[in-house]
């Protein structure tokens, strides 16, 4: 019984190596799976994109126009305030002395203008008489005139600081967010020490640089679009508003771009990105992924780094690249050189070497060879 088990396991172990043998005859060398997309979708427009920070258009610096002490603070950075609002007081204590001893002048003023008053009649009916001579006329003349100026004076000194003692509150001049605290509660300031800086939430900026060739291309009021890196959803419509005419850097432009649309969950800080949009010179183009792009060895002049050289695709210097392109005639792939002009989205826009309705390999061309045996699978229209 033992025997025959063992002589039953040989013959079923050399049948099925004759199975698998005569299975890689038939099938002879295997057919890679392809998945593709259609050419379609012509563009005649390249897209630039750009990260940043939202910033602010203005920031309003708010300060005391007098001297004094500090009361508690209770405004936070980040806290939403009223036009009105609160920002920060001082205490009334030493003003209020200061408005008691402008009064206490006033009066004194006031008293010496009417003694002096009452000499001049005095001397002047004297005078008269000839009990007293001229000069003690004149005298008396001039110390009417002074003591009614000192008056004129210590009333503009209470005036202005009875003026002074309104300005110990500091308010909010408009609508707005607090953008920094400077200083702490209870202390000291003098006049024109920043308090507290406030920024407008309905007027937002976004500013960037570009280099010399894609300055050239821009224009004050040429509309972009700005996207919340933190909510992609959020996209909001913005326009060029300045253009450094000097680079603050080497061949780096300065550019400033000014939202013209607004929404509730955008802040000062948060990252953003800015999109801008270039003609294609060549009229039109068609997008294809990325990853059609064959890495090793695809360009006949010089190597593409999609990370830095892609500044340099704007519409004006069109790029030579290699892809796969699909025969249905012969169910292979064969290579393609192709002219390349910008990046739209995350795609590469070529100009030249495509046509609509041909098929580009768009996954693992980097296991490909040029005239592959292949087996379509999903496509991406």
């Amino acid at each position: 019984m033992k025997k025959l088990f063992v002589l039953l396991l040989l013959v079923s172990s050399l049948s099925a190596c004759k199975e698998d043998q005569a299975e890689k005859t038939d099938l002879g060398e295997a057919v890679r799976g392809l998945k593709t997309m259609v050419v379609a979708n012509a563009k005649s427009f390249t897209e630039r994109r750009f990260p940043s920070v939202l910033q602010p258009a203005s920031v309003s610096s708010l300060s005391f126009e007098v001297s004094g002490k500090l009361k508690q603070i209770t405004l936070d950075v980040g806290q939403h305030v009223k036009k009105g609002d609160v920002i920060a007081q001082l205490d009334p204590k030493t003003l209020d002395l200061k408005v008691e001893n402008a009064r206490a002048a006033l009066d004194l003023s006031n008293a010496n203008a009417e003694n002096a008053a009452d000499e001049l009649k005095r001397q002047k009916q004297l005078l008269a008489k000839g009990a007293v001579t001229r000069v003690a006329v004149d005298d008396a003349r001039t110390r009417a005139l002074t003591t009614a100026a000192t008056v004129t004076q210590s009333e503009k000194a209470l005036a202005s600081a009875e003026e002074n003692l309104t300005k110990t509150v500091l308010r909010a001049p408009y609508d707005g967010v607090i953008n920094t605290l400077e200083v702490d509660s209870f202390g000291t300031v003098n006049a024109t020490t920043l308090i507290a800086t406030i920024y407008s939430t309905d007027a937002f900026e976004v500013s960037f640089s570009v280099n010399f060739e894609v300055v050239n291309l821009l224009t004050v009021g040429k509309k972009a679009k700005v996207r919340l890196a933190d909510n992609p959803s959020v996209v909001l419509d913005a326009v060029i508003s300045e253009l450094g005419s000097r680079a603050d850097a080497v061949s780096s432009f300065p550019v400033v771009v000014t939202l013209v649309q607004s929404d509730a969950t955008i802040k000062a800080g948060m990252a953003v990105e800015v999109t801008l949009e270039f003609a294609v010179e060549q009229g039109q183009g068609y997008t294809i992924p990325l990853s059609a792009a064959i890495k090793t060895g695809q360009l006949e002049h010089r190597d593409i780094n999609y990370g830095q050289d892609k500044d340099r695709f704007n519409g004006r210097d069109p790029a030579p690249l290699k892809i796969y392109v699909y025969d249905p005639e012969t169910s292979t792939v064969n290579v393609r050189h192709v002219m390349m002009n910008g990046i739209s989205e995350n795609s590469l826009l070529v100009v030249e070497g495509l046509d609509v309705g041909e098929r580009v390999a768009i996954a693992g061309v980097s296991f490909l060879r040029d005239g592959q045996k292949v087996k379509l699978l999903l496509d991406s229209e």
